[in-house]
């Protein structure tokens, strides 16, 4: 009537209420592990929350304007990261629990007899045109504003960004030189496009730097020039005006606004440069409204698996059409719209060029023989293609039933590809591998406001500005460290 747990020595009575929780623990525990999809994608949110911590580390270490735009621009990349990371796991969790409780969303219809295949996504040639008043850029008159901007791209649950470019009216167009590729889409993908930007005011380059840098700044230059410094500080504040060093409390450091954004899917897809509408997210009365002309123009192509991976290898006998009695016995391998026919599996590594092609396009017809034929009889398989007026059939023969089924298989599943993913399926599109990122040129000096000063007399050696200066050399350090470690992993 009693169980003993051995392990913690307790008597629990066999089919209580505390066995069924005991039970329903290890139901839980067994419910919810990650598979292993769920665990990579956790560990890449982990690592998103570290280069977090990174950039909040750098952002409040940083002594220049520049600095603090490319802080803020990897914190705010980050977070998004983040929010598109947990949303995901939140999804994969819904459907595992669905799935396992033989529940199903009301949304949901039945399972697709077959999937298209995967490919790659890559958009370059990035430019977005602006609209300058005549006044401000032919004639050169008004205030002369300045603006940060960058690229946020997602598809999926894959998130990247471009560099950060300044803009201000001697621009006839925002051009950024990186490419961006995304390894895992479907011929269902949406690819969004989001503009951000923050104002920068000529005026303004030292509001960002942190107290800390104008105490120290004040306290390097004497006690005279100091109190003066000091004093221009403590009146700016108090007046209600920005003060000259110190940052507003609220803000952390620049901010960026969404200034513009769009969705580009399968049917923008094109070999070659093209246009595409902007929907414009901000006004003339926002503070970090740019001229935009409303328009993005980039060069966005595809490449499906099927296109450049073989779906299909083996052994074949092939009839050449108009040849009745020769019959070559060939290495088939099925790869994009071609079935490429060797004379031995070897050719295909040494790069020999194939005995004859087999077209397979959209329009190829193709035709099997009698599966349930008898034992004996060859089990063969047309490819038929209009050539004008002229049909062409070749004619294939395959060593068993299996091998038969398995190139059938191969060929319908090639023919749903080229359905879904349309035009990337006329020719293989040509994708760049885009070249690793490297941290920015405006980052490569790391001097603060102290090594930026020039000062009417050197510092004697073992004064307070030797103390200063190593301690500014340990903040530029450590701001190379983390901008090292934060585009190492780009």
């Amino acid at each position: 009537m009693f169980s003993r747990n051995h392990r913690s020595r307790v008597t629990v009575a066999r089919g209580s209420a505390l066995e069924m929780e005991f039970k329903r623990g290890r139901f839980r525990l067994s419910l919810f592990s990650d598979p292993p999809e769920d665990t990579e994608l956790q560990r890449k949110l982990d690592h998103e929350i570290r280069m977090r911590e990174g950039a909040c580390k750098l952002l409040a270490a940083c002594s220049q304007r520049e600095q603090a735009l490319e802080a803020t621009k990897s914190l705010l990349v980050c977070n998004s990261r983040i929010l598109n990371y947990m949303g995901e796991l939140q999804r994969r969790k819904e459907a595992q629990v669905l799935g396992k409780t033989g529940r199903r969303p009301s949304d949901s219809g039945p399972p697709a007899e077959r999937s298209p295949c995967r490919g790659r996504v890559c958009i370059s040639d990035l430019r977005i045109p602006l609209m300058w008043k005549d006044t401000e850029y032919f004639k050169n008159k008004g205030d002369l504003h300045r603006w940060a901007v960058f690229l946020l791209l997602q598809l999926g649950e894959h998130i990247q960004d471009t560099e950060m470019i300044l803009v201000d009216r001697t621009l006839t167009d925002i051009s950024f030189q990186n490419s961006v590729l995304f390894s895992e889409a479907g011929p269902d993908f949406e690819l969004r496009l989001e503009l951000y930007g923050a104002c920068m005011e000529e005026e303004g380059a030292l509001v960002g730097a942190p107290k800390r840098l104008a105490t120290k700044l004040s306290s390097s230059l004497g006690r005279s020039s100091g109190r003066r410094v000091r004093a221009s500080l403590e009146s700016a504040g108090g007046s209600g005006s920005s003060p000259i060093l110190l940052p507003t409390p609220t803000v952390g450091g620049p901010r960026y606004h969404l200034l513009a954004h769009t969705t580009l899917t399968l049917a923008a897809v094109q070999d070659g440069f093209r246009t595409h509408d902007l929907t414009l997210a901000s006004h003339e009365e926002n503070p970090a409204w740019l001229p935009l002309y409303g328009s993005v123009c980039c060069r966005l192509v595809a490449q499906p698996l099927c296109m450049t991976q073989p779906t299909a290898t083996g052994t074949l006998r092939v009839q050449q059409a108009g040849e009745l009695q020769d019959w070559a016995r060939v290495h088939g391998v099925l790869k994009g719209t071609n079935l490429f026919c060797y004379r031995q599996p070897e050719d295909l590594d040494t790069g020999e060029e194939p005995l004859f092609t087999i077209a397979i396009n959209k329009e190829t017809r193709v035709r099997a023989g009698d599966l349930d034929q008898a034992a004996g009889r060859p089990f063969t398989l047309s490819i038929s293609n209009q050539y004008g007026e002229d049909e062409v059939t070749h004619t294939l023969q395959t060593e068993s039933r299996g091998a038969l089924q398995s190139w059938m298989e191969a060929l319908w599943q090639l023919f749903f590809d080229m359905s879904q993913w349309k035009q990337c399926c006329d020719e293989v599109m040509k994708i760049e591998t885009p070249a690793p990122r490297k941290p920015p040129q405006v980052l490569a000096k790391q001097g603060s406001l102290y090594h930026e000063t020039v000062l009417s007399e050197p510092t004697a050696p073992g004064g307070p500005g030797e103390g200063l200066l190593l301690q500014d050399n340990a903040v530029s350090a450590e701001i190379r460290a983390l901008l090292s470690s934060y585009y190492s992993d780009r």
